[in-house]
């Protein structure tokens, strides 16, 4: 599978195109989205009001000036956390762009074919491809069936088919025809398909802020206006205490003091970086090809706990395999594999295909040349409910196998005087018992044994379940199968619960009572029938391969229409929350390390008298130089410190498949406890600079 790769943290172009748009996002209607960071723009503003104003006066201040450069560059830095990403989105739209192709396509206009430009197609045109042809633009196959090569999209190169009538009858404007002929109806309007949704999306253009976002940022909000009231306080309290204890007014806490030490307590670090972490959270999932239609998707995807799975293509291969052949008594097993074989060279489904293949496995019994034999093929239907072939030797004796159903076979063997075996009933009856499907194999009036085929359960699926499991999230297989055989694949797979013989509307009904609970639900899809379910789920994946109703149900869309997708969104919506709330927790503990940190420094001096310090000078525990160092030494580290998050905010905290207790647990040892000592390691050594 291949996917869409993230250009690198240190890729030149983009980190030229991240500094132009940090300034082009000074703009305050851009910069009042972001509550913090608008706040420190101002204070920054103001402070450069101060500089430029005692320059009029004659006096400078080169300390004044240092707070607001730096101020500035807090606000620069936090923009660039967001422009980084965006760029990185634009780099990969840029690929994307590519497979729009500005190219004519053939329009049924009546019973005649006319040419026109794909930008003038609109909704409902009925459009001709044939090989070689770009498709023009989103649509379904209304006629026909073909090869389409959807690498510009997939990045897979391997061709799929599109057909009509089905669950992959969905094409996708950019992608080219390798064979035969089909008749498209197109089903978007230009400006509103598939590719100008994917470069909206990745560029983060039309990204709307998640609930969860916008929680937070009311939250951080809250958090600024109460520093905010808290510093704008303090001048009466020095000055209290400055007249108490015999100190002129004019040392009280200028304004410029005060702007910096309000940017340094308010949550500007997870302010810097809160939007970073959402376009990065859709740049993830693009990696994986899928294309979400809202961050809030991606953000649902970590909250979840319930997954309703189908079982055919996302817990198994798809498609029952054979895995042993057991012979009746008095037969070979070579003898039962070869006719088994033979039965089965003509057979072009994945049973027949599999057959062959163990027998060539496990006999070395190779596959013959069907000119040679004088065979005579007998398809399967479900009338007769088997299949065989009759063989013709040189001496013009009549071989005739069959396979197929036990009942069926019981009744070739009988119309031919034989007699059909107790022991071989009894197999059938285990074998269906466990869910697996026995077919018979005959010649003529002689059954020769039983083959075992069986949906074989993907590799590693049973861990991925547990590791789900760990996170809390409770997996539910959805199977049309009877009790029986779902029983066994869901033991077999790990899942915690199963439905059986599950129709569309059974898969409603389930989500709807896995939602009255309280759950939030996810699930994977490709038909129309899909489409109510998809709608319904808290996540909704659509397979790209599948139909335009299932496409417009989902809020998620699989390029590489791999099932078992759903499993790796989940990953990357837990990854995303859990990166903003350890980029959280790390900020709120910077702030409440800095409170610490500056606070004494700059009140070292109150009751001092005639000494250096005064008693509040234990408070220094950083033994920071003076109060103006302490302060602008703050101010930087908490300027750099943005920076330092940005590759994190875009990679993401690493995921780790634990439950939520756990999760909270290392956030506080790890980035809570990180977050309190960073600052007094980082302060103190830049006011050693500083001091130098």
């Amino acid at each position: 599978m291949s996917t869409h790769r993230s250009p690198g943290f240190f890729n030149r172009q983009i980190l030229l195109q991240a500094t132009g748009e940090s300034f082009k996002k000074l703009n305050p209607v851009l910069l009042v989205k972001n509550p913090v960071i608008f706040i420190v723009a101002i204070g920054a503003l103001i402070t450069s009001v101060v500089v430029f104003s005692d320059l009029l006066r004659g006096e400078f201040s080169s300390f004044n000036i240092q707070i607001a450069t730096w101020l500035w560059f807090t606000v620069l830095f936090a923009n660039f956390s967001e422009a980084m990403a965006e760029s990185r989105g634009k780099a990969q739209a840029d690929s994307l762009r590519k497979s729009r192709t500005q190219t004519r396509a053939r329009k049924m206009e009546g019973k005649q074919e006319v040419q026109v430009y794909a930008t003038d197609l609109r909704k409902g045109d009925i459009v001709i491809c044939e090989t070689g042809d770009i498709i023009p633009s989103d649509g379904e196959v209304m006629e026909g069936i073909a090869s389409v090569d959807e690498s510009a999209i997939t990045g897979e190169s391997a061709p799929v088919i599109r057909e009509s009538g089905g669950d992959r009858s969905a094409v996708t404007g950019g992608t080219r025809v390798i064979s035969d002929r089909i008749l498209i109806r197109i089903t978007a309007e230009q400006g509103d398909t598939f590719i100008d949704h994917m470069i909206s999306l990745v560029e983060g253009a039309r990204r709307k802020k998640t609930p969860n976002e916008i929680a937070l940022s009311i939250l951080l909000s809250g958090l600024s206006v109460i520093f905010l009231l808290a510093v704008v306080t303090l001048p009466a309290f020095f000055g209290y205490n400055l007249s108490a204890s015999g100190m002129p007014g004019s040392q009280n806490l200028s304004v410029p003091v005060l702007i910096a030490l309000l940017v340094c307590l308010i949550p500007t670090t997870i302010g810097g970086l809160l939007s970073a972490i959402g376009i990065s959270g859709i740049d993830r999932l693009l990696q994986r090809n899928v294309i979400a239609t809202s961050g809030r998707a991606i953000e649902a995807a970590g909250d979840i706990d319930v997954l309703l799975l189908d079982k055919t293509g996302t817990i198994t291969l798809g498609n029952r395999m054979a895995t042993n052949f057991i012979p009746a008594e008095g037969v070979k097993v070579e003898e039962l594999a070869d006719a088994a074989q033979l039965s089965s060279l003509s057979d072009e489904t994945p049973e027949g295909r599999s057959i062959v293949v163990l027998a060539k496995e496990k006999f070395n019994i190779r596959g013959r040349d069907i000119k040679t034999l004088h065979a005579t093929f007998i398809p399967f239907t479900a009338q007769t409910r088997m299949s065989g072939v009759d063989l013709v030797s040189e001496s013009g004796r009549v071989r005739r196998i069959r396979k197929g159903s036990s009942e069926s076979v019981r009744t070739f063997v009988q119309n031919n005087n034989g007699f059909f075996p107790q022991k071989i009933q009894n197999i059938v009856a285990e074998l269906s018992g466990q869910g697996a499907t026995p077919l018979v194999v005959a010649e003529d009036n002689r059954v020769l044994g039983v083959i075992h085929l069986k949906d074989v359960v993907k590799g590693g699926i049973r861990q991925r379940f547990a590791e789900l499991r760990k996170m809390g999230i409770r997996t539910v297989m959805i199977t049309g199968d009877n009790s029986l055989t779902a029983a066994a694949i869901a033991a077999e797979a790990g899942v915690d619960d199963f439905m059986a013989e599950a129709r569309p509307e059974d898969k409603l009904k389930r989500i709807w009572q896995e939602q009255s609970k309280g759950h939030l639900v996810g699930m994977i899809g490709d038909g129309t029938n899909d489409a109510p379910a998809l709608a319904q789920a808290d996540i909704g994946i659509a397979m790209n391969s599948g139909t335009q109703a299932a496409r417009e149900a989902g809020n998620m869309i699989d390029l590489d229409s791999n099932p078992t997708k759903l499993i790796e969104v989940v990953e990357v919506g837990k990854q995303l929350l859990m990166t903003r709330g350890s980029l959280t927790t790390f900020s709120i503990a910077n702030d409440v390390a800095k409170y610490f940190a500056i606070i004494p420094a700059i009140a070292v001096s109150l009751y001092s008298g005639r000494a250096v310090a005064g008693p509040l000078s234990s408070l220094n525990i950083m033994n920071l130089g003076s109060p103006e160092s302490a302060i602008l030494s703050a101010v930087i580290f908490n300027a750099i410190i943005i920076i330092l998050l940005v590759p994190l905010a875009l990679k993401g905290v690493r995921y780790r498949p634990v439950s939520s207790n756990n999760a909270l647990i290392r956030n506080l040892l790890f980035f809570g406890l990180g977050g309190l000592v960073a600052p007094f390691a980082g302060i103190k050594l830049i006011d050693l600079l500083i001091n130098l």
